[in-house]
């Protein structure tokens, strides 16, 4: 054999060896991870893909690649205990596999008396970014003792859908990122929705349990792109006595300003009877000057849709105007993220 023949006979030689070493050493083909929760299986094993609690599946379960997810599979229970979604744990599905929301239930009572402040109160903390929730409910069942929060979310492309919020004061902590909320229940009695995410709250109802302010959104300057948009949703007044030696009060409102320059939007939302006219209040009765914050209602129905003695530092939207507020237009980003789209693929 001459040796270009035999050159060119060693280069094939070679080549087919490297196909072979970086086949069998290639990955499996990546995809979304599934484990299951049930209190009664056999827990975590190094055979096994079953965990006994929600946060040990969290700890634990294996995490999916880019752009897969890790999907935690709930048995219906109700669930005593704390989460925490920690930042290095992105792309987590939790999924609850009962018929409704009741069936899985996240419950813990802490108020901020008891755990130093607000915010180490919540039964939920979630920061890990593009989480998911379906079909379960988050609860701080401390009652009005205070405030006592049952969600934290510091999730950008956070998506909750067929969820449930219960609590009274300061529910649920929308306070970083992009969330949409769709197909869900949220209840309270005062701040309940608060923080300074960007989030948008999409056929959702929405339940005051007292006569408090439904929202207390935090934008702290005009330039953030921060804010709440209520949109083709529903809010109703469903009072609880109030606790002992206060009186429940009359009417309540959508907001009030945490910081100087909150943002909501309340559109095409069914308003019930008993909202304050004014519809928006100022932080305090000490306040003085007209807010800055930004509130703002479009094509609102209902006994409460009147809008002929709102409060005057407040704005009525036109068409135009209210698109810029979809959850498309509102939550796209410089990444051009499609909440809708995306929610449509959870079961």
């Amino acid at each position: 054999m001459n040796s270009s023949r035999f050159r060119k006979l060693q280069a094939v030689l070679l080549a087919s060896l490297l196909a072979l070493i970086s086949f069998c050493s290639a990955p499996a083909s990546a995809q979304d991870i599934h484990v299951r929760v049930d209190p009664h299986g056999p827990g975590s094993t190094a055979s096994s893909t079953d965990y006994t609690s929600i946060q040990q599946a969290l700890d634990h379960a294996p995490q999916a690649a880019a752009p897969y997810r890790t999907i935690i599979e709930i048995i219906p229970g109700t669930y005593h205990e704390r989460i925490n979604v920690t930042r290095n744990r992105p792309r987590i599905t939790l999924l609850g596999l009962g018929k409704s929301p009741e069936d899985v239930i996240v419950t813990y009572s802490m108020n901020a008396k008891q755990a130093g402040g607000t915010f180490f109160t919540e039964t939920a903390q979630i920061n890990g970014d593009q989480f998911e929730a379906d079909n379960l409910t988050f609860e701080n069942s401390a009652g009005p003792t205070g405030q006592a929060v049952a969600a934290a979310v510091r999730s950008d492309r956070s998506i909750f859908k067929h969820c449930r919020f219960l609590g009274d004061q300061d529910t649920l902590f929308a306070d970083f990122g992009r969330q949409y909320y769709v197909d869900s229940f949220i209840a309270g009695g005062v701040d309940f929705i608060f923080g300074n995410a960007t989030a948008v709250f999409d056929h959702d109802t929405i339940s005051e349990i007292r006569n408090g302010q439904i929202t207390a959104q935090s934008r702290t300057s005009p330039e953030q792109t921060t804010g709440y948009v209520i949109d083709h949703s529903r809010i109703t007044h469903d009072p609880v006595p109030p606790p002992p030696g206060k009186t429940g009060g009359a009417g309540f409102g959508l907001g009030r300003p945490w910081r100087a320059y909150a943002r909501v939007v309340v559109m095409n939302t069914e308003l019930p009877a008993d909202l304050d006219p004014a519809g928006w209040s100022k932080w305090n009765a000490h306040d003085t000057s007209s807010p800055t914050a930004y509130y703002a209602e479009f094509h609102n129905t209902g006994p409460g849709a009147n809008t002929s003695q709102r409060a005057p530092w407040t704005h009525q939207l036109t068409e135009k105007e209210a698109a810029a507020f979809s959850p498309q237009n509102f939550l796209r980003g410089s990444d051009n993220w499609n909440p809708v789209a995306e929610a449509a693929r959870l079961p």
